[in-house]
């Protein structure tokens, strides 16, 4: 299964402007197959999280494991994490013009 959509949230209550955004991106960019990570914030909730591209499955699940997993550890907190197939909904994201989709 290729394109794969990653959807992250880890329940705490941190305001985002306190998230070094700036290193945790250093250390995310050196996942391979990552493509893409849109940033989410839990409106009125204070949940960090995000929603993320990658080539593969096994790609997705590895930064599931050797990130986010001990990043949940570290601070003690609950993560969500689902995967999604992004080939079976090409053709109907497209027709509501999907920014992860070109004609």
């Amino acid at each position: 299964m290729s394109n794969i959509f990653l959807y992250a949230e880890y329940q705490t209550s941190t305001n985002f402007s306190d998230v070094n955004w700036n290193e945790i991106n250093a250390e995310m960019k050196k996942f391979r197959g990552l493509i893409s990570k849109t940033w989410l914030s839990g409106v009125n909730t204070g949940t960090v999280g995000g929603f993320y591209e990658f080539k593969n499955q096994t790609d997705a699940q590895a930064y599931i494991d050797e990130l986010l997993i001990p990043f949940t550890k570290q601070i003690g907190g609950n993560l969500t994490v689902k995967l999604f197939d992004g080939e079976i909904v090409k053709e109907a994201s497209l027709g509501m013009n999907s920014p992860f989709y070109t004609a």
